[in-house]
């Protein structure tokens, strides 16, 4: 049994992850994933996905990472727009939906937290969804770091607090609640999403997030709230040399 299954059948999800178990757990829900997301998040990633690549603001001639890419959704905005964009992920099951569907797309294996890749190499680097399943997420922002070019930029889309209180509290119960049951009716693996659940609940705030970006070296750390702060979108600047 993985430290996140365990995790899954006690009474919290915890931050205290291990790669292989994340990798291992993505790998059995990749082929429905991407259905999971649009009936969870009732169609709104559409939209969140759109705001994200805007924020990105990448063009033709630029490179652009996208970490946590899965089966390539996030990333096909900037291929069919003519950006060279490379979509990672850790887990070699989601990679391998988005290769059959994607052919023409770039996908690599990697981890954030030890990227395969040369110094200042991207114009841009981008993550949707994923930072809070890094098992070790500050290291993650200082990879990330060190792959973006002097004057490059970082988004970062990924669930958030909501800034109404009383919605707030309502939102907490629909996860709980409404993710479960869903995901035995439609998930391979439906003990994964009460995991995934648990880890948007116990995920630090907006202005926490941006502190951990600043720390990494990122300047310029703003975030923008989306459905009043189920999502937000952090973006920063690495500084010019």
């Amino acid at each position: 049994m993985s430290n996140v299954e365990k995790n899954v059948q006690g009474t919290r999800a915890t931050l205290d992850k291990k790669t292989g178990d994340i990798a291992a757990m993505f790998d059995t829900v990749a082929k429905r994933y991407d259905l999971m997301n649009g009936i969870l998040s009732l169609g709104r990633h559409i939209y969140w996905r759109k705001q994200t690549v805007a924020a990105v603001d990448a063009h033709p001639g630029q490179k652009v990472l996208d970490v946590a890419a899965g089966t390539g959704t996030s990333s096909e905005p900037f291929a069919d727009a003519g950006v060279d964009v490379i979509a990672a992920d850790l887990s070699e099951g989601m990679l391998e939906v988005g290769r059959k569907r994607r052919p023409d797309m770039t996908f690599v294996r990697a981890d954030v937290t030890d990227l395969p890749f040369e110094d200042d190499s991207f114009d841009a680097v981008t993550m949707s969804y994923g930072l809070r399943n890094v098992a070790d997420y500050p290291r993650a922002l200082s990879e990330l770091y060190r792959v973006t070019k002097p004057g490059g930029r970082i988004v970062v889309l990924e669930f958030s607090t909501p800034t109404f209180a009383p919605f707030g509290k309502v939102y907490k119960e629909y996860i709980m609640k409404a993710i479960p049951p869903v995901a035995r009716a439609i998930s391979s693996n439906p003990e994964s999403y009460v995991y995934l659940a648990e880890s948007i609940i116990d995920w630090p705030d907006q202005r926490t997030l941006a502190h951990k970006f600043a720390q990494a070296g990122w300047q310029d750390v703003k975030y923008r709230n989306l459905s009043g702060g189920i999502v937000a979108i952090h973006r920063g600047f690495k500084p010019q040399n």
